[in-house]
């Protein structure tokens, strides 16, 4: 996927979702660019920067509430009907497989695949690293399915993956990414993490609550400012937090 086109014929520009700021700047741009790599869409609570990716999966084929193009479950019907307004544009060519991670909804998706599984025995096995999701904490459950779900030539949209990741899970999700984009998969997420921000080579775009979507270098992410500047003096952020008035 190498670019996104809003088509704004017939849509308002007020109401959910086509007044969230992201959708409102994605308007106004026309369109987006999109690296072959790694993009990272970053900014504050509200900014829209899961309403975006959500739609990007759902224009691309994939099942709104996660999983790959072959999942059809549906437990609640939630998602915006943006991706119905997005035109994608593929070059030199369309991924050969795929998977839309949605971190608020991967209960859904493990139990999904436990359900696949006794349609299509072996499937655990070979996709999912032996064992269901259900039977791994939740943060092992998302780098077992980066380690052996996700391949080569893949589309891989990311909702806020480091929900379910420590530190350490953060690398690890970091050094598998590395090495499926050099084997020509591309990467697409949602982040508030300093350390998956850092993908080496990633095109960054910061959302702000302004409506505005612009391209940033990493040190100029506000979620690493704000990491950054607390970190060096915590204690000045807790005694203005914490003062009495």
């Amino acid at each position: 996927m190498r670019w996104v086109e809003f088509q704004a014929e017939g849509v308002g520009v007020s109401g959910y979702p086509f007044g969230v700021p992201a959708v409102a700047a994605l308007r106004d741009r026309g369109g987006l660019d999109l690296d072959p790599g790694v993009t990272v869409l970053c900014g504050d609570n509200g900014t829209g920067k899961s309403t975006l990716v959500e739609a990007l999966a759902v224009a691309a084929g994939f099942n709104p509430e996660g999983g790959s193009k072959n999942f059809r479950f549906a437990t609640r019907a939630s998602e915006s009907d943006l991706g119905q307004h997005l035109r994608l544009t593929w070059a030199p060519r369309k991924p050969r497989t795929g998977f839309f991670l949605r971190a608020e909804s991967f209960y859904n998706v493990a139990t999904e695949v436990e359900n696949l599984e006794e349609v299509d025995p072996g499937l655990i096995a070979s996709s999912y690293g032996g064992r269901s999701p259900h039977e791994r904490s939740h943060g092992e459950s998302f780098l077992a399915l980066a380690v052996h779900r996700f391949g080569p030539n893949g589309l891989y949209l990311l909702d806020e993956p480091e929900s379910a990741l420590s530190v350490h899970g953060c690398v690890a999700l970091l050094a598998r990414m590395h090495d499926l984009v050099a084997a020509g998969s591309q990467f697409i997420l949602a982040t508030h993490s300093p350390i998956l921000l850092a993908y080496p080579g990633a095109t960054i775009y910061q959302i702000s609550r302004e409506a505005t979507l612009e391209r940033v270098d990493y040190d100029d992410t506000e979620a690493v400012r704000l990491h950054r500047d607390f970190l060096a003096d915590p204690g000045r952020y807790l005694y203005h937090l914490f003062a009495e008035e």
